[in-house]
């Protein structure tokens, strides 16, 4: 019986190549590198080495490499890995010279980590050769030597992203401002230059944005063009979205397979299932910003307009599968990423192992000229917190694994930002009372009134409401009283006659304690202390744009988008 070998590539140290940068042209570059180095270099380093004689799914007819004497047969790539088979060793090793001449060439600073089996027989033991494959590179992965370039000498310039030896000026690719880049950021910068033909962007149009109705529009590079109104709001947002359980997913999907080449189809119907996924939910989060940006919808919006070009105030960095990253003006921050939380769970139908989809999201709204790369990693440790959450709340109520829930969590920073999230927590909602903050919340919920759509309403009911609209100096009172405790807030609620009709009702709340209305605080079971449940929403009032279209009278609910 014949051997084979399996082989699977990953990247290691993502994040800072793609965010590591201030610059968002620089991290729009690292993502497209990214995402080249695990999928279309891949194909391409097959190619060179074995001609037509290998299997590319959705290239060519189908082979398989078990029956037609293949060199090699790609079994999937997604999520910034890739897994192969081949017919010998010599085979693999021969591929990951030509890839990893590649990556060092185009992608200078990306490093790829490779693992190859042993030869196995091909029969029914793939998905444990495969598990054993990602556990042996994680090992890789955590006993990586970092290596230490050198940084040029006293007559050498300094890149001022990397630190490394500058080999040329920024403004020879399309950036407005001139500063000395290294190696690496000369081929980011390439990937968004349109001198270059701007292949970072045209990939983004076709896979985000094709056979919508951009118009006049530009999908911006600069966070200058994302929608900041001068002298009113200078925000953005950086959203990082990840699916929930990923890994375990794919494993227990593969571990039920009835031979290898079920083990193929299986992984191979997986990934492209889940990677279609969140490019359907990106993609009707930008159905839906253009139409707040043609005025389709109620709100009003500025749009930035520049030498006669228009710019949304939405840019997607990292997208395709699971783990999704945008940037936006940091007033669609909130709103865009439970969108895209809701149209990801609506492509549960369409995933073969027929369990929810679900993701969590960290939303971090800070000024638009903070430096970009603290802000991302505020975004991953927010979606993280929210990552946790669901495992304590899924602990604390006993539900099975298939319960995994979305679940949403931000903050908004009007300043620098000092010490972890829960630092800051601690020094800045904690009060006599109790806990000013109740994130991160459930996304939906029929058990929790801590969820999106009920918070979502209290905020629009402060904006909107007749006791709370245009007084925004009586929103900032309430504010200050809440951080007071329970008796300063029913005294104000006296003070201005509120105290017949009470706060914005959380509906779910309200059969629990209807003292909750008169005072804001509430006992929390989660943590046996006592939490505010008005405190976030009036923050977040300036950063919630209801997605809601012009219609007779009829508004639709921020999760529904138009076909």
């Amino acid at each position: 019986m014949s051997k084979y070998i399996a082989t699977v590539i990953d990247t290691t140290g993502i994040q800072p190549y793609i965010f590591g940068s201030n610059r968002l042209r620089e991290n729009i570059g690292g993502s497209y590198l990214v995402d080249r180095a695990t999928d279309e270099w891949v194909k391409w380093a097959l190619r060179q080495r074995f001609g037509e004689n290998l299997y590319i799914p959705r290239t060519q007819p189908e082979k398989q490499i078990d029956k037609d004497n293949l060199d090699a047969e790609l079994v999937y790539t997604g999520g910034g890995n890739a897994v192969l088979l081949f017919k010998d060793k010599e085979s693999a090793i021969a591929f990951t010279k030509t890839l990893s001449e590649k990556v060092l060439r185009e992608a200078p600073g990306l490093k790829i980590v490779v693992a190859h089996s042993q030869p196995f027989e091909w029969g029914n033991n793939l998905w444990t050769v495969i598990d054993s494959l990602i556990k042996e590179l994680e090992r890789k992965k955590r006993e990586y030597n970092a290596s230490v370039p050198l940084l040029g000498l006293g007559s050498t310039a300094s890149c001022l992203s990397t630190g490394l030896v500058a080999v040329d000026s920024s403004d020879r690719y399309g950036v407005p401002t001139s500063y000395p880049v290294s190696r690496e950021i000369v081929e980011k910068l390439r990937a968004v230059d349109s001198q270059n033909y701007a292949p970072a962007n045209k990939q983004l149009i076709k896979t985000i944005f094709e056979g919508l109705e951009l118009g006049d529009y530009i999908v911006p590079y600069d966070v200058d063009d994302l929608g900041r109104t001068e002298g009113r709001s200078s925000y953005m947002a950086i959203v990082h979205a990840d699916g929930n359980g990923m890994g375990d997913r794919f494993k227990e999907y593969g571990s039920k397979s009835q031979s290898d080449r079920d083990y193929v189809i299986r992984m191979r119907d997986l990934s492209e299932k889940v990677n279609q996924a969140g490019i359907n939910a990106l993609r009707k989060v930008a159905a839906r910003v253009i139409q707040l940006a043609e005025g389709e919808l109620q709100e009003q919006f500025a749009i930035t307009e520049r030498d006669g070009k228009k710019y949304l105030p939405f840019r997607p960095i990292v997208y395709g599968g699971d783990d999704v990253t945008f940037v936006c003006d940091g007033r669609l921050g909130l709103t865009l990423a439970a969108l895209y939380l809701k149209e990801f769970e609506a492509e549960k139908e369409n995933i073969p192992d027929g369990k929810d989809l679900t993701a969590c999201a960290g939303i971090a709204i800070v000024k638009t000229h903070y430096p970009f790369a603290r802000a991302y990693q505020l975004s991953e440790a927010l979606c993280s917190n929210a990552k946790k959450f669901m495992r304590d709340e899924k602990e604390r109520l006993r539900i099975s694994r298939i319960s995994d829930f979305s679940a949403i969590d931000w903050h908004i920073a009007a300043s620098g930002l000092l010490g972890s999230i829960g630092e800051i927590r601690k020094r800045e909602y904690q009060v006599a009372e109790g806990n000013l903050t109740m994130r991160p919340l459930y996304l939906q919920s029929d058990r929790e009134w801590r969820n999106w759509d009920n918070f979502s309403q209290v905020v629009h009911k402060f904006n909107t409401h007749p006791d709370w609209a245009g007084s925004r100096n009586k929103v900032i009172a309430l504010r200050e009283q809440l951080r007071q405790g329970t008796q300063k807030t029913k005294q104000f609620l006296q003070v201005y006659g509120l105290d017949k009709n009470y706060l914005p009702p959380f509906p779910e709340a309200k059969a629990r304690n209807d003292d909750f209305y008169q005072c804001g605080w509430i006992d929390d079971p989660r943590k046996n202390e006592r939490i505010c449940g008005y405190f976030d929403a009036i923050e977040a009032m300036e950063f919630h744009v209801p997605l809601k279209e012009k219609t007779d009278g009829h508004l639709l609910s921020e999760n529904v988008t138009t076909q």
